[in-house]
């Protein structure tokens, strides 16, 4: 556990009141009531007014009820994805922490991860007293005055801030440990499957994109690249959306199109089992592609499937975000980096490549 020097630490200050926006505004507090219920009898001036007031204060309206004073005894938890059981593990071990404290855990779900915004908002509106956020793609600067605010936890992305606390797994490690496991087989054609969002377009070229980004899966992609550079052989890189049978699709296309790679690396277990449900579906076993996942989630372990894969423990992330947002709750003020170890659990999807 590492401890962030803030330097100049931006303060905590409180959030704007309806009061400040009709003084901003230069209007009265049931005028703004008025624009924000959008009344009937509101003139235009009026409106631009306080819509400029609120933009200028970064006024969140809250849908809770205005007379509750104090604490709401609730933190939230926003995921930007409901189908990968990765995210499901951390959820788990949230409610494992939170057990037998005051306070109960929102899950805020968004449908994509372009949508983390949203759902920070919507889980704030509720006037919880802290948020954990998974990997979001939401302005940093707008994250950071968020959890001036309201005590925060980043999950996944490895640019910590002065502003709140990060749980990182050590994914330079991971990739590390799977390509030297592939290596160490005999592998030299190996692929890698990463996941982009759906509302990002098809990069022109993947092995540029993932050299910048603090995203898990753009860490663990250099790491590839790095390592398949060092040793000459030419990397394949490979995006897809999120889902499993998004990459099945991305992974039978390039299976259809192309000389197939002996091994293939893929960002999460998710993707993963959407390339081994295209393997099967051709009859190619890990003697003609091994396929290694990365999060180790429950799914990975079963006989049918037996996923290499790397454990960076999602129980023990989810935990870590809780403890960590009890102590900001009792006053710690200084940021945080907590980064989980993780191992390789090698199982039979993976195995020496066939000799032609």
């Amino acid at each position: 556990m590492a401890t962030i020097d803030a330097g100049e630490r931006i303060p905590r200050r409180q959030a704007p009141t309806i009061a400040d926006v009709a003084r901003e505004a230069r209007v009265s507090r049931a005028a703004v009531s008025k624009v924000l219920r959008n009344a009937y009898g509101v003139s235009e001036e009026m409106h631009q007014r306080v819509q400029t007031a609120i933009e200028q204060l970064d006024y969140r309206p809250r849908v809770a009820a205005r007379s509750m004073r104090g604490s709401s005894y609730t933190t939230g938890l926003e995921i930007p994805q409901i189908t990968n059981d990765f995210l499901t593990m951390i959820v788990h071990g949230a409610l494992e922490a939170i057990e037998g404290t005051p306070y109960r855990l929102i899950v805020g779900p968004v449908t994509s991860p372009a949508d983390s915004q949203q759902g920070i908002e919507s889980l704030a509106d509720r006037q919880v007293d802290a948020l954990i956020s998974v990997v979001p793609l939401t302005d940093r600067a707008w994250l950071e005055r968020m959890s001036t605010r309201t005590p925060t936890v980043i999950v996944g992305s490895h640019e910590a801030s002065p502003c709140f606390d990060t749980v990182v797994g050590a994914d330079e490690t991971g990739a590390h440990l799977v390509m030297d496991h592939l290596f160490d087989l005999g592998h030299r054609h190996i692929a890698h499957l990463t996941r982009r969002a759906a509302e990002t377009p098809q990069p022109a070229d993947p092995r540029d994109w993932l050299q910048t980004g603090h995203d898990p899966h753009d860490i663990r992609g250099r790491v590839y690249l790095e390592r398949m550079r060092e040793r000459g052989y030419t990397p394949i890189v490979l995006t897809t959306g999120a889902e499993e049978l998004e990459a099945r699709a991305a992974w039978s296309e390039f299976l259809d199109t192309a000389d197939h790679p002996t091994a293939l690396f893929a960002g999460n277990d998710t993707l993963a089992i959407g390339a081994l449900r295209a393997n099967v579906e051709r009859g190619l076993g890990p003697e003609v592609i091994s396929v290694v996942g990365y999060d180790n989630t429950t799914i990975a372990s079963h006989p049918a499937l037996s996923l290499t894969s790397v454990d960076q423990s999602g129980h023990s992330m989810g935990r870590e975000s809780v403890r960590l947002l009890m102590e900001r709750l009792e006053g710690r003020k200084e940021s945080v980096l907590v980064e989980e170890p993780v191992t390789l659990k090698v199982r039979s999807s993976t195995t020496r490549p066939r000799q032609p």
